[in-house]
Parts: structure tokens; C-alpha cells; sequence
């Protein structure tokens, strides 16, 4: 079972957190977008987090992952939350940022800690 496969299995579950969305066209599989309560183990108190963000590579530069991303964030906001979070490298910043993403915080990595407030801020 590949990385991927099994970081996906892992978000089937009752609630809303954790959860899997998966874009396709027909059978093809053009990418994938988890919704997870924790992607950074260091904010445990930041949460829910979208994380597990794939596009196949002959698919990107498409929309399709930046609609995988709103479906994922409208969906958390719809389950009650006021914003919600992603971690990013800074090859991916501006990309996120393009796409409505604000970053909060810089990790001692390099990383970024990014948020998405729901309409009317966070809750």
C-alpha cells in the first residue's frame, strides 16, 4: 500500500474530522485533500488542519487543487468551524495565499502555518 493510499484510509471515519476528498474525472484520479484535526504536532491547540494535499502531476495548474482545498474548508466551516489551518513550504506560499490563505505564523523550519477564516472570522 503506497503513502498516499494509506494516509487517505486513514480519514474515513464517522465524523466530520477526519475526512477525504478526492477529485476525479470519470475513473482518473486527479488529486486528493484530507481534513485532519492535527497536521503539526508542535499547535496542537490549532484545529481542524487540511493536509494530505495531492495532485497528479499531468493535472496540476488546473484549479483542481485549489478547488479540493475550498471544498475541504467549506466543509469544515459547514461542521462548525471558524477557521481552519495548512501547513505549507515556501514553494507552495504563494500559491495559498493566491487562493485566500493568510499566513499566521513562520516554524523555526521554514514552514508556514496558513488560515482560512470562515465568512464573518473565526467562531
Amino acid at each position: 500500500m503506497s503513502l498516499l493510499t494509506g494516509l487517505v484510509q486513514e480519514n474515513f471515519g464517522q465524523g466530520p474530522v477526519p475526512s477525504c476528498f478526492v477529485a476525479h474525472r470519470g475513473d482518473i484520479f486527479l488529486g486528493t485533500a484530507s481534513l485532519i484535526a492535527c497536521d503539526e504536532e508542535t499547535r496542537p491547540q490549532y484545529t481542524p488542519w487540511i493536509a494530505a494535499v495531492w495532485l497528479e502531476p499531468d493535472h496540476r495548474g488546473r484549479g483542481t487543487g485549489a478547488a479540493l482545498i475550498d471544498r475541504a474548508a467549506a466543509f469544515a466551516f459547514k461542521a462548525g468551524a471558524g477557521r481552519v489551518y495548512l501547513l505549507a513550504g515556501p514553494h507552495r506560499r504563494s500559491f495559498y495565499e493566491g487562493s485566500g490563505w493568510s499566513v499566521m505564523e513562520t516554524l523555526a523550519d521554514g514552514m508556514f502555518v496558513m488560515t482560512r477564516d470562515a465568512e464573518g472570522g473565526p467562531l
